[in-house]
């Protein structure tokens, strides 16, 4: 009986820090960086994204003011055509966090009149997720993008990861 309980407690502790490392690369970036989600200062967005390296499992934020724009996920013949009639998601917060669960285009546009005719729209192209590209060495460098733009887990969250850990093993050496 206690052989079990530490093989399950050791399986867990697998399970929890293989998800550890899975956070680390993730990355958040806002759109538009400073500016956020906006009409206001010609903020090219295709040339924003083409300037990150997106990957599953990171996260794109829309920062803007909800009286005056949304977002609306959609096909990539709906962004083409500025087409806001069908979404496939709409996000209405002002602040709003979406993940990215899979490797391709995710179409992204405002459906305020005009809006998405203005430029007012997004292509997030990712590649795979970290665990498809070699892994360099440990670091707390920031990620290629700007400083502003994406954050790294693996540089804000160090001690919170030893600790967690530490915790876990704790745990695990209860059930030996």
């Amino acid at each position: 009986m206690a052989f079990a309980k530490r093989v399950v407690a050791q399986a867990l502790l697998v399970v929890m820090m293989a998800a550890l490392l899975h956070l680390c690369h993730a990355a958040v970036y806002k759109v538009g960086d400073s500016a956020g989600w906006t009409t206001l200062g010609n903020i090219d967005y295709q040339k924003w994204a083409a300037s990150k390296k997106f990957q599953v499992g990171d996260i794109i934020i829309f920062e803007y003011h909800t009286q005056f724009h949304n977002v609306l996920q959609v096909t990539d013949r709906m962004y083409e055509a500025c087409n806001v009639s069908a979404p496939l998601a709409t996000y209405t917060t002002g602040n709003d966090s979406i993940s990215i669960t899979a490797k391709g285009h995710h179409y992204f546009l405002c459906g305020t009149p005009g809006h998405c005719q203005a430029g007012q729209k997004v292509d997030i192209n990712t590649l795979g997720t970290s665990d498809t590209t070699p892994t360099p060495a440990p670091s707390v460098a920031v990620p290629a993008s700007s400083p502003s733009s994406a954050i790294s887990f693996k540089a804000l969250n160090r001690w919170s990861f030893i600790k967690l850990g530490l915790a876990m093993a704790a745990l695990a050496s209860r059930f030996h």
